[in-house]
């Protein structure tokens, strides 16, 4: 099992968890870098860490934000590993772990569901800003806001019409703009 692997496991089981929004890999200013993370309805968050090996866990918890829990992202906080490389009784207080066995992802232990705290709250929000910061880059001279708006082009290019199977913004699901 590689780590390459362990990941698009991750954000596969993150999406089944109903994450609208999947991250991996990515970085932010405290310098956390989560293997994946997902969003839900009221920013609530889910972190995986993809484990290959027994060090590399070992090694996981001299990390500042491993250290200092108020720092860390996720709500829920989970470790991913092959089916018996990672005992129950190991995990950090609050953590789950998730199991590998040939396809099949398994929840062996549940994380708790209120991890984060506030500072953990802000770098979420960089990691956010960040991913959206490289979008915007990539996708210039547009800017973000027009790249959203294309249904209000592709509407006007059809007459004042969406065509049939594109929503109007007021009726797509999207839990992160419910109150």
């Amino acid at each position: 099992m590689t780590h390459a692997r362990l990941v698009e496991l991750a954000t596969e089981w993150l999406r089944r968890a109903r994450c609208g929004i999947v991250l991996s890999e990515q970085g932010c200013a405290s310098g956390e870098m989560p293997d994946a993370i997902g969003w839900k309805g009221k920013c609530h968050s889910i972190v995986i860490e993809c484990k290959v090996s027994r060090a590399d866990f070992l090694a996981d918890a001299g990390k500042p934000w491993r250290k200092e829990g108020s720092i860390a992202l996720g709500c829920e906080r989970y470790y991913l590993a092959p089916k018996g490389m990672l005992r129950a009784d190991e995990m950090p207080a609050g953590w789950g772990l998730l199991e590998v066995h040939g396809r099949k992802v398994s929840v062996t232990v549940k994380s708790k569901r209120n991890l984060r705290q506030p500072a953990g709250l802000m770098n979420e929000m960089n990691l956010l800003l960040a991913s959206l910061r490289r979008v915007e880059v990539r996708i210039e001279p547009t800017t973000i806001t027009d790249f959203l708006k294309w249904k209000n082009r592709l509407a006007e290019y059809n007459g004042g019409t969406l065509p049939e199977g594109v929503l109007p913004e007021t009726e797509e699901d999207n839990p992160h703009l419910v109150n």
